[in-house]
C-alpha cells in the first residue's frame, strides 16, 4: 500500500508498505548489485547506516551464482541475511550496456554473458522468472533502454516494444505469484517509462503504461549522457502523467543535488553507485560539497570527513588517516569511505523527509544546494554498477 502523507509543490512525502517492511519516501536505495555493497559492507552494518531498502541486479545474479541456486537457498533475503525490502533491477540496462553482441527481437534479447561468453536469452517472461526465484520485494519490468541520443524513429519503436513487453511482464508475474512454491507471492511490479529526451514520446509511453495499474512507475533511460538540465526537463514533463497514488522511481540517479532537484519534481525512489564507487576512490560527500581525500591538503588534517556527521567513520577517524590508508591501498580506507558515503546519503534522505514533514523543503533545498556549491562534484563514475 502506498500512502502520500504530505506534499509541497510536486514533492511528495509518502510511505510504501511491503511484505518485507515499510519504506519511508523519498528514499535512496543502497546498491548491492550482486547481493553485496561493494566496499565490504555487511547487511547488519547497513542497518546501522540507516538503509531502508537495497537494490540488487537480476542480470548479474542470473549469471553468477545463478537465480536457481539463490532460490534453493531460500531466496535473496535469506541468502544475504537482509530482512528489509529489496528491489531487483530487471537486467534490461545491463543487457544493453554490457553485451557486445545482442539481437533484439519481439520475443526478447539474445546476448553473450560478460563473464564467460555463453549465449543467454532474456525476455519479459525470463526476467520475471529470475526475479521470482530471487524473491525480491519489488521486481522491475524488462525494458529496452535506448541511447539518449538515438534517432526519434528508433526510440518510438523501442517504447512501443517496451510497452508490449510490460503487458507480458505483468501476466507472467501474476502467474508466478499464484504458484505454490513461489518465494514471495506478494512480489510487486514496477513499470519503466522510456523515451530518451523526447518529451512527447515520454508522455505517450507514460499514458500507455499507467493503464496497467502497476504497483509503481520508474523513469528510466536518464543519467546516461544527457545534461542535468535535459533530465530535469524530462521529469517536469513526464512525472505529471504518472499516477499520483503510486510511487515514482528515477533510475540510476544520482548526486545529492540531482536527488534534491528530482524530489522537487515528484520522485520518491532513487538509486546510484556514486556513494560506493566514489567512496572506493577516496571521493566523499559532505554538506559543504565533495572532497577528494587523495589530495595533499588532507595530509595533516586531523578533522573527520564532515564535522557534522555522526557516521562510524567520522566518529572515529581523521581525514589524514583515511588519506594514508587510501594512499597505501589499504582496504580499510576504501571501506571507511563507503561507510561514510552510504550514511551520508541515507541521512540526507532523512533530512529531506523531515523538511517535507515540516513544510520547509524549498528552504532546505536552497540551503543544501548552496552548501554543495562550495566543493562541486566532478563525477568520475558511471551511474550503474557493472
Amino acid at each position: 500500500m502506498y500512502e502520500v502523507l504530505k506534499t509541497e509543490g510536486r514533492a511528495k512525502r509518502a510511505r510504501l508498505t511491503t511484505v518485507h517492511g515499510t519504506i519511508e519516501t523519498p528514499v535512496f536505495m543502497n546498491v548491492g548489485t550482486v547481493a553485496a555493497i561493494k566496499g565490504g559492507i555487511s547487511s547488519p552494518e547497513l542497518h546501522e547506516l540507516g538503509t531502508q531498502i537495497e537494490l540488487c541486479n537480476t542480470y548479474h545474479l542470473h549469471v553468477r551464482p545463478g537465480d536457481e541456486i539463490v532460490k534453493q537457498l531460500g531466496g535473496l533475503h535469506k541468502f544475504m541475511n537482509w530482512d528489509r525490502p529489496i528491489l531487483t533491477d530487471s537486467g534490461g540496462f545491463q543487457v544493453f550496456s554490457l553485451a557486445k553482441l545482442r539481437n533484439i527481437k519481439e520475443e526478447g534479447v539474445t546476448f553473450h554473458s560478460h563473464i564467460d561468453g555463453r549465449k543467454i536469452f532474456m525476455g519479459p517472461e525470463e526476467s520475471m522468472q529470475i526475479q521470482s526465484n530471487l524473491g525480491s520485494t519489488i521486481a522491475m519490468a524488462f525494458d529496452e533502454c535506448p541511447n539518449s541520443k538515438a534517432e526519434k524513429s528508433y526510440v518510438k519503436d523501442s517504447i512501443d516494444r517496451t510497452a508490449r513487453w510490460l503487458i507480458r511482464c505483468k501476466a507472467e508475474m501474476d502467474r508466478l505469484n499464484s504458484l505454490p512454491d513461489t518465494i514471495n507471492p506478494r512480489q510487486m511490479l514496477f513499470g519503466i517509462n522510456q523515451g530518451a529526451i523526447f518529451p512527447d514520446l515520454r508522455i505517450e509511453h507514460a499514458k500507455k503504461i499507467t493503464e496497467l495499474d502497476l504497483d509503481g512507475y520508474a523513469v528510466g533511460g536518464l543519467a546516461v549522457g544527457e545534461t542535468h538540465e535535459e533530465m530535469y526537463h524530462i521529469l517536469e514533463e513526464v512525472v505529471p502523467y504518472l499516477p499520483k497514488n503510486k510511487p515514482t522511481y528515477l533510475m540510476g540517479v544520482g548526486t545529492p543535488a540531482n536527488i534534491l532537484e528530482a524530489v522537487d519534481r515528484g520522485i520518491d525512489f532513487f538509486d546510484c553507485v556514486y556513494p560506493s564507487r566514489n567512496g572506493r576512490h577516496g571521493h566523499v560527500y559532505t554538506n559543504h560539497g565533495h572532497l577528494n581525500l587523495f589530495n595533499k591538503q588532507y595530509e595533516l588534517d586531523s578533522r573527520p570527513i564532515d564535522e557534522e556527521c555522526q557516521c562510524p567513520t567520522c566518529r572515529n577517524f581523521s581525514r589524514a588517516y583515511l588519506r594514508h590508508l587510501l594512499k597505501a591501498n589499504e582496504m580499510l580506507g576504501m571501506r571507511l569511505c563507503v561507510i561514510h558515503n552510504l550514511y551520508y546519503y541515507n541521512h540526507l534522505m532523512e533530512e529531506i523527509r523531515l523538511a517535507l514533514d515540516e513544510g520547509r523543503f524549498a528552504e532546505y533545498k536552497k540551503m543544501r544546494l548552496e552548501g554543495f556549491a562550495e566543493h562541486p562534484v566532478h563525477n568520475t563514475v558511471m551511474h550503474q554498477e557493472t
